[in-house]
C-alpha cells in the first residue's frame, strides 16, 4: 500500500538515468485536483563525499491543462519534426532572460 501525505490522491515515477520524474495527482480542501511533477536529480556532493537530490517541481492546475498539453505537444512535435508551433499556442510575452532571478523568493 502506498503511503500518501494527506492531500495524496495518486503518485508515479518515471526513472530516466540520474533522473526520476514523480507525477502527483494532489487535491485542494476543496476536492479539486492537481498535478505535480517533480524532477529530482541525484549529485554528488564532492565536499563530504554523499550525494544529495537537486528537485525542481512544478504546479499544473486544472483549468490549465488543455493549455499545456497542446503547448507540450506542439514543442515535443517541433523537436521530432521541425514544424515550428503555431504562435497562438503561446500567449505570454517573451521575456528578457538578462534579467536576475532569484528563484527561491518566488513563492511555490
Amino acid at each position: 500500500m502506498e503511503n500518501f501525505e494527506k492531500n495524496e490522491v495518486l503518485s508515479r515515477a518515471v526513472r530516466a538515468g540520474k533522473r526520476t520524474y514523480f507525477f502527483d495527482v494532489k487535491a485542494t480542501k476543496g476536492d479539486e485536483k492537481y498535478l505535480t511533477i517533480t524532477e529530482s536529480k541525484r549529485k554528488f556532493n564532492a565536499d563530504n563525499g554523499t550525494f544529495i537530490y537537486e528537485k525542481h517541481k512544478l504546479f499544473l492546475y486544472k483549468e490549465d491543462f488543455n493549455k499545456f498539453k497542446n503547448a507540450l505537444g506542439a514543442m515535443l512535435n517541433f523537436i521530432e519534426t521541425g514544424e515550428m508551433p503555431a504562435d497562438e499556442l503561446f500567449a505570454v510575452p517573451e521575456r528578457n532572460f538578462s534579467e536576475d532571478i532569484n528563484f527561491e523568493d518566488l513563492d511555490a
